[in-house]
Protein backbone atom coordinates (compact mmCIF):
# COMPACT_ATOMS: atom_id res chain seq x y z
CA UNK A 1 0.00 0.00 0.00
CA UNK A 2 1.08 3.49 -0.28
CA UNK A 3 2.54 5.10 2.91
CA UNK A 4 -0.13 7.69 3.36
CA UNK A 5 2.44 9.77 5.91
CA UNK A 6 3.61 10.60 2.52
CA UNK A 7 0.67 12.58 1.48
CA UNK A 8 -1.22 16.06 2.53
CA UNK A 9 -4.60 15.05 0.99
CA UNK A 10 -6.97 12.69 -0.23
CA UNK A 11 -6.57 13.70 -3.54
CA UNK A 12 -2.64 13.71 -3.74
CA UNK A 13 -3.50 9.84 -2.46
CA UNK A 14 -5.39 8.87 -4.41
CA UNK A 15 -3.56 10.49 -7.40
CA UNK A 16 -0.73 8.35 -6.76
CA UNK A 17 -2.30 5.33 -6.69
CA UNK A 18 -3.86 5.72 -10.03
CA UNK A 19 -0.39 5.66 -11.36
CA UNK A 20 1.25 3.26 -9.12
CA UNK A 21 -1.10 0.23 -10.16
CA UNK A 22 -2.38 1.68 -13.77
CA UNK A 23 -3.17 -2.16 -14.67
CA UNK A 24 -5.18 -3.41 -11.78
CA UNK A 25 -8.92 -3.53 -11.47
CA UNK A 26 -9.99 -0.98 -8.55
CA UNK A 27 -13.70 -0.70 -10.00
CA UNK A 28 -16.56 -3.25 -10.37
CA UNK A 29 -20.14 -2.38 -10.80
CA UNK A 30 -22.92 -4.97 -11.20
CA UNK A 31 -26.37 -5.37 -11.15
CA UNK A 32 -28.64 -8.41 -11.21
CA UNK A 33 -26.85 -11.05 -13.19
CA UNK A 34 -25.22 -8.20 -15.51
CA UNK A 35 -21.85 -6.31 -14.81
CA UNK A 36 -21.73 -2.34 -15.99
CA UNK A 37 -18.53 -1.77 -16.08
CA UNK A 38 -15.53 -2.39 -14.92
CA UNK A 39 -12.55 -0.37 -14.49
CA UNK A 40 -8.78 -0.76 -14.05
CA UNK A 41 -6.79 2.30 -12.14
CA UNK A 42 -6.27 3.81 -15.67
CA UNK A 43 -9.63 4.03 -16.95
CA UNK A 44 -10.79 5.16 -13.96
CA UNK A 45 -8.70 7.96 -13.83
CA UNK A 46 -9.52 8.42 -17.94
CA UNK A 47 -13.22 8.96 -17.20
CA UNK A 48 -12.12 11.21 -14.26
CA UNK A 49 -10.54 13.76 -15.36
CA UNK A 50 -12.47 15.04 -17.98
CA UNK A 51 -14.99 15.76 -14.87
CA UNK A 52 -12.36 17.37 -13.44
CA UNK A 53 -11.51 19.82 -16.24
CA UNK A 54 -15.00 20.61 -16.67
CA UNK A 55 -15.17 21.33 -12.72
CA UNK A 56 -12.82 23.62 -12.78
CA UNK A 57 -14.07 25.29 -16.12
CA UNK A 58 -17.18 25.71 -14.47
CA UNK A 59 -15.76 27.57 -11.55
CA UNK A 60 -14.60 25.11 -8.88
CA UNK A 61 -11.76 26.44 -7.30
CA UNK A 62 -9.59 25.47 -3.78
CA UNK A 63 -12.68 24.83 -1.40
CA UNK A 64 -15.59 25.12 -3.72
CA UNK A 65 -18.08 22.77 -1.90
CA UNK A 66 -19.92 19.86 -3.94
CA UNK A 67 -22.36 17.63 -2.64
CA UNK A 68 -23.34 13.92 -4.48
CA UNK A 69 -26.28 12.32 -3.70
CA UNK A 70 -26.03 8.65 -5.42
CA UNK A 71 -26.54 4.92 -4.86
CA UNK A 72 -23.39 2.91 -5.20
CA UNK A 73 -21.90 3.25 -8.31
CA UNK A 74 -18.72 3.75 -10.01
CA UNK A 75 -19.74 7.21 -11.35
CA UNK A 76 -19.79 7.99 -7.80
CA UNK A 77 -15.99 6.97 -6.89
CA UNK A 78 -15.54 8.83 -10.31
CA UNK A 79 -16.87 12.07 -9.13
CA UNK A 80 -15.67 12.10 -5.74
CA UNK A 81 -12.14 11.90 -6.97
CA UNK A 82 -12.68 14.76 -10.02
CA UNK A 83 -13.44 16.87 -6.72
CA UNK A 84 -11.02 15.54 -4.85
CA UNK A 85 -7.96 16.46 -7.52
CA UNK A 86 -10.09 20.01 -8.52
CA UNK A 87 -9.13 21.00 -4.82
CA UNK A 88 -13.36 20.98 -4.09
CA UNK A 89 -14.50 19.83 -0.60
CA UNK A 90 -16.91 16.84 -0.67
CA UNK A 91 -20.28 17.08 0.63
CA UNK A 92 -21.88 13.10 0.86
CA UNK A 93 -25.48 13.19 1.08
CA UNK A 94 -27.82 10.37 1.99
CA UNK A 95 -29.93 9.60 -0.49
CA UNK A 96 -32.41 7.77 1.47
CA UNK A 97 -33.64 11.27 2.82
CA UNK A 98 -36.36 13.35 1.03
CA UNK A 99 -36.26 16.10 -1.04
CA UNK A 100 -37.07 18.26 1.79
CA UNK A 101 -33.94 17.22 3.89
CA UNK A 102 -31.74 17.16 0.58
CA UNK A 103 -32.67 20.75 0.18
CA UNK A 104 -32.13 22.03 3.66
CA UNK A 105 -28.91 20.25 3.25
CA UNK A 106 -27.51 21.63 0.33
CA UNK A 107 -28.47 24.97 2.17
CA UNK A 108 -27.04 24.64 4.81
CA UNK A 109 -23.80 23.20 3.63
CA UNK A 110 -23.64 25.85 1.26
CA UNK A 111 -22.75 23.54 -1.88
CA UNK A 112 -21.76 25.20 -5.28
CA UNK A 113 -22.12 22.26 -6.85
CA UNK A 114 -24.21 18.97 -7.10
CA UNK A 115 -23.88 15.95 -8.82
CA UNK A 116 -27.04 13.04 -8.65
CA UNK A 117 -29.27 10.66 -10.35
CA UNK A 118 -31.98 12.16 -12.41
CA UNK A 119 -34.82 10.75 -9.92
CA UNK A 120 -33.22 12.42 -6.76
CA UNK A 121 -32.86 15.52 -9.16
CA UNK A 122 -36.65 15.17 -10.57
CA UNK A 123 -38.04 14.99 -6.52
CA UNK A 124 -36.34 17.93 -5.79
CA UNK A 125 -37.55 19.85 -8.13
CA UNK A 126 -40.95 19.29 -7.50
CA UNK A 127 -40.57 19.36 -3.49
CA UNK A 128 -41.71 22.46 -1.61
CA UNK A 129 -38.45 24.80 -1.14
CA UNK A 130 -36.96 24.98 -4.59
CA UNK A 131 -37.45 27.91 -5.75
CA UNK A 132 -34.72 29.15 -2.89
CA UNK A 133 -32.03 26.46 -4.68
CA UNK A 134 -28.96 28.05 -5.30
CA UNK A 135 -26.24 25.61 -6.18
CA UNK A 136 -24.60 26.92 -9.43
CA UNK A 137 -24.06 23.86 -11.48
CA UNK A 138 -25.85 20.47 -11.31
CA UNK A 139 -24.82 17.40 -12.98
CA UNK A 140 -27.19 14.75 -13.17
CA UNK A 141 -26.72 10.86 -14.38
CA UNK A 142 -28.81 8.73 -16.26
CA UNK A 143 -31.68 11.46 -17.59
CA UNK A 144 -33.92 10.27 -19.91
CA UNK A 145 -33.18 11.69 -23.70
CA UNK A 146 -36.29 13.54 -23.83
CA UNK A 147 -36.05 15.21 -19.64
CA UNK A 148 -36.47 18.84 -19.06
CA UNK A 149 -33.65 19.05 -16.68
CA UNK A 150 -34.41 22.54 -15.02
CA UNK A 151 -30.97 24.04 -15.71
CA UNK A 152 -29.01 21.16 -14.92
CA UNK A 153 -26.36 19.01 -16.98
CA UNK A 154 -26.15 15.36 -18.09
CA UNK A 155 -23.25 13.73 -16.21
CA UNK A 156 -22.47 11.73 -18.94
CA UNK A 157 -21.50 15.09 -21.23
CA UNK A 158 -19.75 16.85 -18.24
CA UNK A 159 -16.34 16.53 -20.13
CA UNK A 160 -13.56 19.31 -20.91
CA UNK A 161 -10.72 18.85 -22.93
CA UNK A 162 -7.05 19.28 -21.84
CA UNK A 163 -5.66 18.48 -18.53
CA UNK A 164 -6.99 19.74 -15.67
CA UNK A 165 -5.00 21.14 -13.01
CA UNK A 166 -4.07 19.15 -9.62
CA UNK A 167 -4.81 21.46 -6.52
CA UNK A 168 -2.90 20.75 -3.70
CA UNK A 169 -4.53 20.29 -0.37
CA UNK A 170 -2.79 20.24 3.16
CA UNK A 171 -3.55 17.69 5.79
CA UNK A 172 -5.52 20.22 7.93
CA UNK A 173 -7.86 21.61 4.98
CA UNK A 174 -10.99 20.49 4.71
CA UNK A 175 -11.85 17.23 3.17
CA UNK A 176 -15.56 16.63 3.67
CA UNK A 177 -18.51 18.12 5.40
CA UNK A 178 -20.48 14.87 6.62
CA UNK A 179 -24.17 14.56 7.90
CA UNK A 180 -25.23 12.58 11.25
CA UNK A 181 -27.99 10.68 9.61
CA UNK A 182 -31.28 12.24 10.75
CA UNK A 183 -30.12 15.77 10.74
CA UNK A 184 -33.46 17.32 10.06
CA UNK A 185 -34.14 19.76 13.02
CA UNK A 186 -30.57 20.97 13.42
CA UNK A 187 -28.31 19.68 10.96
CA UNK A 188 -25.07 18.78 12.54
CA UNK A 189 -22.30 18.89 9.36
CA UNK A 190 -19.43 17.05 10.93
CA UNK A 191 -15.88 18.81 8.80
CA UNK A 192 -13.44 16.31 8.67
CA UNK A 193 -9.77 17.22 7.32
CA UNK A 194 -7.61 15.03 4.89
CA UNK A 195 -5.58 14.14 7.38
CA UNK A 196 -8.33 12.76 9.51
CA UNK A 197 -8.95 10.31 6.33
CA UNK A 198 -5.44 9.80 5.64
CA UNK A 199 -4.67 8.60 9.71
CA UNK A 200 -8.03 6.75 9.82
CA UNK A 201 -6.80 4.81 6.74
CA UNK A 202 -3.65 4.04 8.48
CA UNK A 203 -4.67 2.83 11.72
CA UNK A 204 -7.63 0.64 9.79
CA UNK A 205 -5.44 -0.99 7.53
CA UNK A 206 -2.65 -1.44 9.88
CA UNK A 207 -5.12 -4.51 11.22
CA UNK A 208 -6.60 -5.63 8.23
CA UNK A 209 -4.85 -4.69 4.93
CA UNK A 210 -5.49 -4.09 1.48
CA UNK A 211 -3.49 -5.13 -1.50
CA UNK A 212 -3.79 -5.56 -5.59
CA UNK A 213 -6.15 -8.71 -5.31
CA UNK A 214 -8.27 -7.96 -2.86
CA UNK A 215 -11.59 -7.16 -3.74
CA UNK A 216 -14.17 -5.89 -1.45
CA UNK A 217 -18.04 -5.51 -1.46
CA UNK A 218 -19.32 -2.13 -1.07
CA UNK A 219 -23.44 -2.79 -0.30
CA UNK A 220 -23.88 0.26 2.07
CA UNK A 221 -24.73 3.49 0.74
CA UNK A 222 -20.97 5.18 -0.34
CA UNK A 223 -21.93 8.17 1.29
CA UNK A 224 -21.94 6.21 4.64
CA UNK A 225 -18.58 7.16 6.87
CA UNK A 226 -17.76 3.22 6.92
CA UNK A 227 -17.64 2.60 3.27
CA UNK A 228 -16.62 5.69 2.08
CA UNK A 229 -13.16 4.59 4.36
CA UNK A 230 -13.62 0.61 3.62
CA UNK A 231 -14.71 0.90 0.31
CA UNK A 232 -13.07 3.08 -1.44
CA UNK A 233 -9.95 5.22 0.40
CA UNK A 234 -8.49 1.92 1.80
CA UNK A 235 -9.11 -0.23 -1.41
CA UNK A 236 -7.23 2.11 -3.56
CA UNK A 237 -4.94 3.56 -1.96
CA UNK A 238 -3.65 -0.08 -1.28
CA UNK A 239 -4.11 -0.92 -5.02
CA UNK A 240 -7.65 -3.66 -4.24
CA UNK A 241 -10.50 -3.70 -6.20
CA UNK A 242 -14.29 -2.27 -5.26
CA UNK A 243 -17.13 -4.51 -6.18
CA UNK A 244 -20.33 -2.27 -6.24
CA UNK A 245 -23.77 -3.79 -6.49
CA UNK A 246 -26.75 -2.07 -7.30
CA UNK A 247 -28.99 -4.27 -6.07
CA UNK A 248 -29.74 -5.62 -2.24
CA UNK A 249 -31.53 -8.56 -3.15
CA UNK A 250 -30.03 -11.42 -0.85
CA UNK A 251 -30.04 -14.12 -3.42
CA UNK A 252 -27.46 -11.50 -5.75
CA UNK A 253 -25.57 -10.61 -2.68
CA UNK A 254 -24.75 -14.55 -1.83
CA UNK A 255 -23.94 -15.20 -5.79
CA UNK A 256 -21.21 -12.11 -5.53
CA UNK A 257 -18.98 -13.50 -3.00
CA UNK A 258 -17.97 -16.66 -5.30
CA UNK A 259 -18.78 -14.56 -8.15
CA UNK A 260 -16.18 -12.00 -7.38
CA UNK A 261 -14.12 -14.13 -4.75
CA UNK A 262 -14.68 -11.39 -1.75
CA UNK A 263 -12.04 -10.82 0.33
CA UNK A 264 -14.01 -8.02 2.66
CA UNK A 265 -17.31 -6.63 3.13
CA UNK A 266 -18.68 -4.38 6.00
CA UNK A 267 -22.21 -4.39 7.21
CA UNK A 268 -24.34 -3.45 9.74
CA UNK A 269 -26.10 -5.56 12.28
CA UNK A 270 -29.45 -6.16 10.69
CA UNK A 271 -27.80 -7.62 7.39
CA UNK A 272 -25.39 -10.03 9.47
CA UNK A 273 -28.62 -10.85 11.93
CA UNK A 274 -30.58 -12.18 8.67
CA UNK A 275 -27.26 -13.55 7.12
CA UNK A 276 -27.12 -15.65 10.13
CA UNK A 277 -30.78 -16.47 10.25
CA UNK A 278 -30.58 -17.68 6.62
CA UNK A 279 -27.47 -19.67 7.38
CA UNK A 280 -28.80 -21.25 10.44
CA UNK A 281 -32.19 -22.45 8.03
CA UNK A 282 -29.87 -24.14 5.40
CA UNK A 283 -28.29 -26.00 8.31
CA UNK A 284 -31.33 -27.16 9.95
CA UNK A 285 -32.82 -28.47 6.60
CA UNK A 286 -29.36 -30.77 6.25
CA UNK A 287 -29.57 -34.47 6.57
CA UNK A 288 -29.28 -36.13 9.92
CA UNK A 289 -26.16 -37.41 9.11
CA UNK A 290 -24.55 -34.52 7.42
CA UNK A 291 -26.16 -32.55 9.84
CA UNK A 292 -24.15 -34.91 12.73
CA UNK A 293 -21.15 -34.52 10.82
CA UNK A 294 -21.23 -30.39 10.38
CA UNK A 295 -22.50 -30.39 13.98
CA UNK A 296 -18.74 -31.96 14.94
CA UNK A 297 -16.80 -30.08 12.40
CA UNK A 298 -18.11 -26.94 13.91
CA UNK A 299 -17.07 -28.31 17.70
CA UNK A 300 -14.14 -28.78 16.48
CA UNK A 301 -13.06 -25.24 14.95
CA UNK A 302 -14.35 -23.81 17.89
CA UNK A 303 -12.36 -25.63 20.10
CA UNK A 304 -9.38 -25.21 17.90
CA UNK A 305 -9.77 -21.20 17.39
CA UNK A 306 -11.04 -20.93 20.67
CA UNK A 307 -8.30 -18.16 21.60
CA UNK A 308 -6.47 -16.80 17.47
CA UNK A 309 -8.59 -17.40 14.32
CA UNK A 310 -6.93 -20.16 12.08
CA UNK A 311 -8.53 -19.43 8.61
CA UNK A 312 -6.52 -22.16 6.51
CA UNK A 313 -7.54 -24.30 9.54
CA UNK A 314 -11.45 -23.69 9.50
CA UNK A 315 -11.28 -23.55 5.57
CA UNK A 316 -10.43 -27.03 5.39
CA UNK A 317 -12.73 -28.14 7.94
CA UNK A 318 -15.57 -26.19 6.58
CA UNK A 319 -15.00 -26.50 3.10
CA UNK A 320 -18.47 -26.04 2.05
CA UNK A 321 -19.73 -23.24 4.14
CA UNK A 322 -16.18 -21.28 3.15
CA UNK A 323 -16.79 -21.86 -0.70
CA UNK A 324 -20.49 -20.56 -0.36
CA UNK A 325 -18.66 -17.34 0.63
CA UNK A 326 -16.15 -17.81 -2.19
CA UNK A 327 -13.35 -19.48 -0.77
CA UNK A 328 -11.31 -15.77 -0.06
CA UNK A 329 -13.36 -13.97 2.16
CA UNK A 330 -10.71 -13.00 5.69
CA UNK A 331 -12.95 -10.76 7.26
CA UNK A 332 -16.76 -9.55 7.51
CA UNK A 333 -16.65 -5.47 9.67
CA UNK A 334 -19.93 -4.76 11.36
CA UNK A 335 -20.30 -1.55 13.05
CA UNK A 336 -23.37 1.13 13.76
CA UNK A 337 -24.92 -0.04 16.43
CA UNK A 338 -24.90 -3.04 18.77
CA UNK A 339 -24.22 -6.34 17.83
CA UNK A 340 -25.64 -9.69 19.51
CA UNK A 341 -22.49 -11.39 21.22
CA UNK A 342 -24.34 -15.00 19.80
CA UNK A 343 -24.10 -13.43 16.11
CA UNK A 344 -20.40 -13.06 16.31
CA UNK A 345 -20.05 -16.06 17.78
CA UNK A 346 -21.91 -18.11 15.29
CA UNK A 347 -19.65 -16.50 12.72
CA UNK A 348 -16.60 -17.24 14.31
CA UNK A 349 -17.16 -20.56 14.90
CA UNK A 350 -17.23 -20.77 11.17
CA UNK A 351 -14.27 -19.60 11.01
CA UNK A 352 -15.61 -16.19 9.41
CA UNK A 353 -14.09 -13.65 11.30
CA UNK A 354 -16.33 -10.42 12.54
CA UNK A 355 -14.83 -7.96 13.14
CA UNK A 356 -17.30 -5.54 15.85
CA UNK A 357 -16.16 -2.05 16.44
CA UNK A 358 -17.35 0.96 17.56
CA UNK A 359 -17.23 3.98 16.28
CA UNK A 360 -18.69 7.89 15.35
CA UNK A 361 -18.94 9.92 11.80
CA UNK A 362 -17.39 12.62 14.30
CA UNK A 363 -13.93 10.39 14.96
CA UNK A 364 -13.52 10.03 11.48
CA UNK A 365 -15.18 6.24 11.38
CA UNK A 366 -13.79 3.46 13.61
CA UNK A 367 -12.56 4.23 17.30
CA UNK A 368 -12.60 0.82 18.51
CA UNK A 369 -11.69 -2.44 16.60
CA UNK A 370 -11.75 -6.17 17.29
CA UNK A 371 -8.25 -7.82 16.71
CA UNK A 372 -9.13 -11.00 17.66
CA UNK A 373 -6.35 -11.06 19.59
CA UNK A 374 -7.83 -12.98 21.63
CA UNK A 375 -11.38 -13.43 20.39
CA UNK A 376 -13.61 -11.46 22.02
CA UNK A 377 -17.61 -11.24 21.59
CA UNK A 378 -18.71 -9.44 24.58
CA UNK A 379 -16.67 -5.92 23.52
CA UNK A 380 -15.93 -3.69 20.77
CA UNK A 381 -12.34 -3.89 20.90
CA UNK A 382 -9.64 -2.22 21.80
CA UNK A 383 -9.17 1.64 20.40
CA UNK A 384 -7.27 1.43 16.88
CA UNK A 385 -3.35 2.60 16.65
CA UNK A 386 -3.44 6.80 17.75
CA UNK A 387 -6.92 6.51 19.37
CA UNK A 388 -7.38 7.46 23.07
CA UNK A 389 -10.21 6.43 24.82
CA UNK A 390 -10.86 6.97 28.13
CA UNK A 391 -14.02 7.32 30.42
CA UNK A 392 -15.42 10.81 31.63
CA UNK A 393 -16.32 10.66 35.87
CA UNK A 394 -17.10 6.75 35.35
CA UNK A 395 -19.37 5.48 38.67
CA UNK A 396 -17.84 2.76 41.09
CA UNK A 397 -18.39 -0.06 37.98
CA UNK A 398 -16.15 2.02 36.06
CA UNK A 399 -18.60 2.98 33.71
CA UNK A 400 -19.29 6.46 32.22
CA UNK A 401 -19.19 8.91 29.76
CA UNK A 402 -16.93 7.73 26.47
CA UNK A 403 -14.38 10.30 25.59
CA UNK A 404 -12.38 9.93 22.51
CA UNK A 405 -8.96 11.76 21.53
CA UNK A 406 -6.81 11.23 18.18
CA UNK A 407 -5.86 12.81 14.60
CA UNK A 408 -9.27 11.50 13.31
CA UNK A 409 -11.32 13.96 15.10
CA UNK A 410 -13.44 16.00 13.27
CA UNK A 411 -12.22 19.56 12.59
CA UNK A 412 -15.79 20.59 14.04
CA UNK A 413 -19.28 21.23 13.40
CA UNK A 414 -20.53 23.35 10.16
CA UNK A 415 -21.31 26.35 11.57
CA UNK A 416 -22.75 26.01 15.12
CA UNK A 417 -19.68 27.09 17.27
CA UNK A 418 -22.14 26.13 20.49
CA UNK A 419 -22.37 22.42 19.91
CA UNK A 420 -18.82 21.95 18.39
CA UNK A 421 -17.52 23.86 21.96
CA UNK A 422 -19.53 21.28 23.73
CA UNK A 423 -18.85 18.56 21.77
CA UNK A 424 -14.90 18.27 21.66
CA UNK A 425 -13.43 19.63 24.83
CA UNK A 426 -9.87 19.97 25.49
CA UNK A 427 -9.34 18.15 22.34
CA UNK A 428 -11.66 14.71 23.46
CA UNK A 429 -14.70 14.30 21.66
CA UNK A 430 -17.66 13.43 23.98
CA UNK A 431 -19.48 11.19 22.55
CA UNK A 432 -22.09 11.39 24.65
CA UNK A 433 -21.97 7.07 25.03
CA UNK A 434 -21.52 4.97 28.11
CA UNK A 435 -19.49 2.30 28.10
CA UNK A 436 -15.62 1.35 30.83
CA UNK A 437 -12.64 -0.24 29.65
CA UNK A 438 -12.12 -3.77 30.79
CA UNK A 439 -8.86 -4.94 32.03
CA UNK A 440 -7.53 -6.05 29.02
CA UNK A 441 -8.15 -2.67 27.34
CA UNK A 442 -11.51 -3.51 25.40
CA UNK A 443 -13.99 -0.96 25.30
CA UNK A 444 -18.05 -2.57 26.46
CA UNK A 445 -20.70 -0.08 25.55
CA UNK A 446 -23.63 -0.08 28.11
CA UNK A 447 -25.57 2.51 26.71
CA UNK A 448 -26.45 6.08 25.51
CA UNK A 449 -26.15 9.07 27.81
CA UNK A 450 -27.67 11.39 24.93
CA UNK A 451 -31.24 11.80 23.39
CA UNK A 452 -31.00 9.60 20.45
CA UNK A 453 -30.99 5.70 19.05
CA UNK A 454 -28.97 3.93 17.15
CA UNK A 455 -31.23 1.46 14.68
CA UNK A 456 -30.51 -2.06 13.73
CA UNK A 457 -29.98 -0.91 10.74
CA UNK A 458 -27.13 1.21 11.84
CA UNK A 459 -29.23 4.67 11.54
CA UNK A 460 -28.73 7.38 13.82
CA UNK A 461 -32.34 8.05 14.84
CA UNK A 462 -32.85 11.82 16.73
CA UNK A 463 -35.68 12.26 18.20
CA UNK A 464 -35.83 16.35 17.55
CA UNK A 465 -36.34 15.03 13.80
CA UNK A 466 -39.18 13.23 13.85
CA UNK A 467 -41.36 16.17 16.16
CA UNK A 468 -42.31 17.60 12.52
CA UNK A 469 -44.43 14.97 11.39
CA UNK A 470 -46.47 15.08 14.73
CA UNK A 471 -46.91 19.10 14.52
CA UNK A 472 -50.70 20.13 13.89
CA UNK A 473 -51.95 17.30 16.55
CA UNK A 474 -54.36 18.47 18.68
CA UNK A 475 -52.02 19.12 21.76
CA UNK A 476 -50.76 21.75 23.37
CA UNK A 477 -47.04 20.40 23.08
CA UNK A 478 -45.31 17.61 22.47
CA UNK A 479 -41.58 15.84 22.63
CA UNK A 480 -40.25 12.86 21.41
CA UNK A 481 -37.24 11.05 23.38
CA UNK A 482 -35.32 8.07 23.01
CA UNK A 483 -37.37 5.87 25.94
CA UNK A 484 -33.62 5.03 27.02
CA UNK A 485 -33.11 8.68 27.60
CA UNK A 486 -36.07 9.33 30.48
CA UNK A 487 -35.29 5.69 32.04
CA UNK A 488 -31.88 4.34 31.35
CA UNK A 489 -30.70 1.07 30.84
CA UNK A 490 -27.85 -0.26 30.70
CA UNK A 491 -28.37 -2.58 27.21
CA UNK A 492 -28.08 -1.09 23.66
CA UNK A 493 -31.20 -3.21 22.51
CA UNK A 494 -34.52 -2.82 22.30
CA UNK A 495 -34.03 0.91 22.09
CA UNK A 496 -37.34 2.46 21.30
CA UNK A 497 -38.54 6.21 20.93
CA UNK A 498 -41.88 7.47 22.37
CA UNK A 499 -43.57 10.52 22.10
CA UNK A 500 -44.61 12.72 25.27
CA UNK A 501 -47.86 14.32 24.97
CA UNK A 502 -49.49 17.50 27.22
CA UNK A 503 -53.33 17.79 25.77
CA UNK A 504 -55.55 20.10 25.98
CA UNK A 505 -57.74 18.43 28.05
CA UNK A 506 -57.47 14.44 27.46
CA UNK A 507 -56.27 12.17 25.02
CA UNK A 508 -59.27 10.75 22.81
CA UNK A 509 -59.97 7.95 20.48
CA UNK A 510 -59.88 10.55 17.64
CA UNK A 511 -56.49 12.23 18.99
CA UNK A 512 -54.62 8.32 19.30
CA UNK A 513 -55.99 7.48 15.80
CA UNK A 514 -54.68 10.92 14.25
CA UNK A 515 -51.52 10.28 16.01
CA UNK A 516 -51.17 6.62 14.80
CA UNK A 517 -51.85 7.52 11.17
CA UNK A 518 -48.84 10.08 11.01
CA UNK A 519 -46.92 7.83 13.02
CA UNK A 520 -47.50 4.91 10.23
CA UNK A 521 -46.74 7.33 7.70
CA UNK A 522 -43.02 7.75 8.68
CA UNK A 523 -40.53 4.97 7.84
CA UNK A 524 -40.51 1.95 10.32
CA UNK A 525 -36.74 2.89 12.19
CA UNK A 526 -38.47 6.94 13.09
CA UNK A 527 -41.70 5.62 14.41
CA UNK A 528 -42.90 5.78 18.03
CA UNK A 529 -43.35 3.17 19.68
CA UNK A 530 -45.82 4.74 22.51
CA UNK A 531 -46.83 7.69 24.08
CA UNK A 532 -46.92 9.30 27.21
CA UNK A 533 -49.75 11.57 28.82
CA UNK A 534 -48.34 14.22 30.73
CA UNK A 535 -50.26 16.75 32.49
CA UNK A 536 -47.89 19.96 32.80
CA UNK A 537 -46.84 22.69 31.01
CA UNK A 538 -43.13 21.81 29.39
CA UNK A 539 -40.00 23.71 30.78
CA UNK A 540 -38.69 26.26 28.56
CA UNK A 541 -35.55 28.30 27.88
CA UNK A 542 -36.37 32.27 27.53
CA UNK A 543 -36.24 31.89 23.82
CA UNK A 544 -39.09 28.97 24.49
CA UNK A 545 -36.69 26.12 23.36
CA UNK A 546 -37.74 23.01 25.45
CA UNK A 547 -35.81 22.19 28.42
CA UNK A 548 -35.40 18.41 27.55
CA UNK A 549 -33.18 17.25 30.22
CA UNK A 550 -35.18 18.83 32.71
CA UNK A 551 -38.61 17.84 31.24
CA UNK A 552 -36.78 14.19 31.14
CA UNK A 553 -36.37 14.35 34.72
CA UNK A 554 -39.19 15.42 35.58
CA UNK A 555 -41.39 12.78 34.07
CA UNK A 556 -38.37 9.93 35.17
CA UNK A 557 -39.44 11.52 39.39
CA UNK A 558 -42.90 10.86 38.24
CA UNK A 559 -43.22 7.78 36.88
CA UNK A 560 -41.78 4.53 35.76
CA UNK A 561 -41.34 3.36 31.76
CA UNK A 562 -44.06 0.39 32.11
CA UNK A 563 -46.61 2.13 33.97
CA UNK A 564 -46.16 5.74 31.77
CA UNK A 565 -45.85 4.43 28.13
CA UNK A 566 -49.14 3.16 26.38
CA UNK A 567 -47.80 1.48 23.31
CA UNK A 568 -49.41 2.29 20.26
Amino acid sequence: MLDLRDYSSLGEALRAALEQWPDETCLIEADRERENCRLTYREFKEAALPLARFLQNNGMVSGTRAAIIMTNQSKWLISAYAIFYAGGVLVPLDYKLSPAEYLQLLAHSRSEVLITEYHFWRAMTQADGFNDFKVKTVLVTEAPASADLKGALRWEEAKAAGEPVFIKRERKDWACIVYSSGTGGRPKGCVLMHENYLEQCMALTSLYPFWPGVRYLSVLPTNHAIDFMVGFIGPFTCGAAVVHLRTLRPEFVRDAFPRYKITYMALVPMVLKNLEKGLQARFDELPKVKRFVFDRLRAINRKLTRKRPNLKLSRALLKQVHAAFGGELRALFVGGAFMDPSTLQFFYDLGIQVANGYGLTEAGTAVTLNDFNPFRSDTVGRPLPGMEVKIIEPDADGVGQVAVRSKTVMSHYLDDAELSAETIVDGWLMTGDLGRIDEMGHLQLLGRAKNMIVTEGGKNVYPEDIENAFEGLAVKELCVFAANYIWPRREMTGEQLIIVLNPEQEITDALKADLMARNRRLPDFKRVSGYVEWQRDFPRTASMKIKRNILADEIRSQTGRESAVKEL
